[in-house]
């Protein structure tokens, strides 16, 4: 008798269970495979969102923003000056980095060397440090100016290689001052160096 029971309440088990996945199921709707993309809603919300930060960069320039700023700054500091010290005559690794104005300010520097047969050799010691003098945002554009403190080993040879400028083994401390700039609203995560100030 109570094996019977049991049976009963196993059977009561298996009906509840059933009643509950049949009402999930029509709430949840089933999955029958990998679709390979999210929703539409889902992909429109992705669409509006940029990949780093955006919404910081929406409201304000805040100090997350600005520490996550200041490591790429760096590396695109360090991307920039070491191609420009390549002797191919042309920016390669640094282009979708720079504004066309300072692009073809930079190849016209390069051309203008190559011309008079001089190259440099350039190493990139380190960057010392790299501070947020100021930041604006005009509608959608944000610019942020950064001055950079540098070291770098730098000389300019002839086609002789004899020296012009620098030394081969002398350290040199360079202080530099850019502008990067940046649509807030672009999918393009890259910022863009707009302006050199002296």
């Amino acid at each position: 008798m109570n094996y019977s029971f049991e049976y009963i309440d196993i059977i009561l088990l298996a009906m509840i269970a059933g009643f509950i996945f049949l009402r999930l199921r029509g709430i949840l709707g089933k999955r029958t495979g990998f679709e390979g993309k999210a929703p539409p809603q889902f992909q429109e919300i992705l669409k509006n969102i940029d990949p780093k930060l955006k919404s910081n960069l929406r409201e304000n320039f805040d100090e997350e923003a600005q520490k996550e700023f200041l490591k790429g700054a760096k590396i695109a500091y360090e991307t920039i000056i070491t191609d420009f010290s390549d002797n191919d005559n042309k920016l390669t690794k640094s282009k979708p980095l720079l504004s066309k104005k300072i692009h073809d300010q930079f190849n016209q520097a390069l051309k203008e060397r190559s011309d008079r047969g001089h190259y440099a050799e350039i190493t990139f010691i380190g960057i010392n440090s790299a501070d947020i003098k100021e930041h604006k945002k005009t509608d959608s554009i944000l610019k942020v100016t950064v001055d950079f403190v540098a070291e770098v080993i730098t000389s300019i040879k002839d086609k002789d290689k004899k020296i012009i400028s620098g030394h081969p083994e002398k350290i040199k401390k360079i202080y530099d001052t850019w502008v990067f700039s940046r649509d807030i609203r672009s999918q393009n995560p890259n910022w863009q160096l707009i302006d050199i100030l002296t």
